[in-house]
């Protein structure tokens, strides 16, 4: 199977598992999360790299400095992140997850590896190896051919 073909196929199963995002645990999708996609990935974001600002977001994301400018007023006025000084004495401010973000992002977590879980507890530990692998692999390159790496964890070290 060539490259094309491949992308394909996994176009398709990308738009198939984007329509599963919801499910966060074993008795189906759960309305009302506190956190929409965009909330969740800011909040993950500030939770692993620490305190950034616009045109920190800007250069992580490659996306235009309003659409960050719109979010985190939001996450502002809902008491989830909130300004600080930057750590590093640099003039721009930055913001800082709050325990409330941290307390809903958790929270919201927790579900959807409830589900996950779920899905993957009849699999052998050598086909959720391969997975995850595979998984982080494709992710790893998207951040290579885009400049935008990913930070990941102390916990997600990819072994």
């Amino acid at each position: 199977m060539g490259a094309r073909e491949a992308a394909e196929r996994i176009e398709r199963e990308l738009l198939i598992l984007t329509r599963h995002k919801e499910m966060r645990a074993p008795r189906g999708p759960r309305r009302g999360d506190p956190l929409d996609q965009s909330a969740y990935v800011l909040l993950t974001r500030l939770e692993t790299q620490g305190p950034m600002s616009i045109p920190d977001f800007v250069e992580a994301f490659g996306l235009a400095a309003s659409t960050f400018t719109r979010q985190t007023s939001a996450l502002l006025r809902n008491g989830l992140v909130e300004r600080t000084l930057d750590p590093a004495g640099g003039v721009a401010r930055k913001f800082r997850i709050t325990e409330e973000g941290l307390r809903l992002l958790s929270e919201q977590r927790e579900g959807i590896v409830t589900g996950l879980s779920t899905v993957v507890a009849d699999w052998t530990p050598e086909r959720l190896d391969r997975f995850i692998a595979d998984l982080r692999q494709f992710n790893t390159d998207i951040e290579r051919i885009t400049g935008r790496p990913w930070p990941r964890g102390a916990g997600d070290s990819g072994h």
